[in-house]
């Protein structure tokens, strides 16, 4: 109920972002601000994408879905970005090595569109850095607040780094309200991805649940409960 758009839009969504983070238009070289002469400016970025780049992110966001509904999307700009022609093109080559996943493509703006009209269709998917960074913000509308969201940051080799995907709110530090329930859930992933403990994240996911069901609000989601009283109903939803 806290989601802003209408019951049926929301009822059933169950999706996963997978976002290429160390590469694209965010890492692009040049880079730069320079000034053109005649008091005029210009800046530059530079996106780019290599084929393994591509390949290594898809073959994790199949690998995924094979654990969950079976699909993928993959968003990209192909219409208009040699980049994403690119991506399409490895990404249809790399799912189809994976027959038990059905990948499919959908431009940017499609995406965005479908994610508040149609988000129960999405399973996983997987798209590159900005069009990632945007589409997770956009998806945090569908629950009502970034601060229910968790993250995760994993590469081949070390552990991941889990965390909630707002910032660090630096405004409300130290006023004990924002909602914890994303660094909660990204405990949550941890357990997952890192520790292989299904069974562990779904207590956790299962406990904020009932919270949740239980109508536990923090001041985000419309409720007047505060950091430390949204954790300890978790804790007593765990046993």
């Amino acid at each position: 109920d806290a989601s802003p758009l209408r019951p049926e839009r929301v009822r059933g969504v169950d999706l996963l972002v997978v976002r290429e983070l160390t590469g694209g238009i965010y890492f692009g070289e040049p880079k730069f601000v320079e000034q053109t002469g005649g008091g005029r400016w210009r800046g530059v970025d530079t996106l780019e994408y290599s084929d393994g780049e591509v390949r290594r992110i898809v073959r994790l966001a199949c690998e995924l879905a094979a654990e969950r509904r079976g699909r993928v999307t993959s968003v990209d700009k192909a219409n208009v970005l040699a980049s994403s022609q690119l991506w399409r093109r490895v990404a249809a080559d790399e799912g189809a090595k994976h027959p038990g996943v059905a990948l499919e493509h959908r431009l940017v703006d499609s995406a965005a569109m479908r994610l508040v009209t149609h988000a129960s269709d999405f399973d996983v998917i997987v798209t590159g850095n900005m069009f990632g960074d945007i589409l997770t913000d956009e998806a945090a509308v569908l629950v009502g607040s970034l601060g229910v969201l968790p993250s995760a940051s994993l590469g081949d080799a070390g552990p991941g780094l889990f965390e909630p995907i707002h910032g660090s709110a630096p405004d409300i530090a130290g006023e004990g309200v924002a909602n914890p329930i994303g660094a909660i859930l990204s405990v949550a992933m941890l357990l997952r991805h890192s520790l292989k403990s299904d069974r562990g994240a779904r207590l956790i996911e299962g406990a904020v649940e009932r919270v949740l069901a239980a109508g536990g609000r923090t001041a985000d989601l419309g409720g007047d409960l505060g950091t430390e009283a949204m954790t300890e109903r978790v804790l007593e939803a765990l046993g």
